[in-house]
């Protein structure tokens, strides 16, 4: 099993925040670990680390010690993303993307996944962070790699077909913002993939505060309805969304592993989701 990335440093500034999804304020405690807080939203469910760092503290996290991971674990995580892709029948829909605008992948790490899309002679683009995971992707495929946050870049309006993303938006302070940023940048009828973690999948369920994902750097954990509900307010019709992963490496016997990976697909249970939006193509 991959161990998830996972760092805080000492002495970072916070900040008390409202719901990101509905703007309440009322909130009841959901969990805490290692020193950080989650709460759940009375009004809307949405569950989210609060008080949570500053955006210019969480910048800091992504240094050499996450190119490390990210360039060790580059193999297994293309994998993964390639196998959500297949999930929601992305190759079916390439060509019509591809026709629509360029491949964006914000939070490309070392590029592994921008370097195969390319190959198809789709140009794409790159936002990473970490300085030295863009250097090192934007080297590996000689495509452009920004280094700012996507809201701060000024990227044209519609022109791309797909903004993918996987494993970021719980990373983030502003997912709504960030939601109405990608919407912009879409081309009518464009493709937002998205992959988060599924807090209400049965992986969690089991384990509450011990899952594997409530971890300090995930500031908001989406389940499939709060996810589902931020993708209609910020504009975006919802085409699919597909789960996957029962039980985590380790945690029962691999045969109960296996069988519980199998159930929880039908049931829209597993431990990680990704979700296939569309902007409107008439907007």
């Amino acid at each position: 099993m991959i161990k998830t990335f996972s760092k805080k440093p000492g002495g970072e500034s916070a900040q008390t925040i409202s719901c990101n999804l509905c703007g309440s304020s009322s909130h009841r405690r959901a969990f805490s670990v290692s020193g950080a807080n989650w709460v759940k939203c009375r009004s809307c469910g949405l569950v989210y680390q609060n008080p949570q760092p500053v955006a210019i503290e969480l910048v800091k996290r992504y240094d050499d010690e996450y190119f490390a991971y990210e360039v060790e674990n580059e193999a297994s995580f293309y994998n993964l993303a390639r196998l959500g892709l297949d999930d929601i029948g992305f190759n079916s829909r390439r060509s019509e993307a591809k026709k629509r605008g360029k491949f964006l992948d914000v939070g490309c790490a070392t590029g592994y996944l921008l370097n195969e899309v390319s190959k198809s002679g789709w140009p794409v683009e790159g936002v990473e962070i970490c300085e030295e995971s863009a250097r090192y992707a934007s080297k590996r495929g000689g495509f452009p790699v920004y280094t700012k946050p996507l809201e701060q870049l000024a990227l044209d309006s519609g022109k791309y077909g797909v903004v993918h993303l996987s494993h970021v938006i719980e990373h983030l302070n502003d997912p709504d913002g960030f939601f109405r940023e990608v919407y912009r940048l879409l081309a009518p009828g464009g493709y937002f993939i998205v992959t988060t973690p599924n807090i209400d999948g049965f992986q969690s369920r089991l384990t509450g505060r011990r899952w594997r994902s409530a971890i300090p750097d995930h500031l908001f954990l989406f389940s499939r309805k709060t996810l589902g509900s931020l993708a209609l307010k910020t504009g975006f019709s919802t085409i699919l969304i597909k789960t996957w992963g029962g039980l985590a490496a380790g945690l029962a016997p691999i045969p109960v592993k296996r069988a519980a990976d199998c159930l929880v697909k039908p049931f829209g249970v597993g431990d990680v989701m990704i979700m296939l939006l569309q902007k409107p193509d008439i907007c």
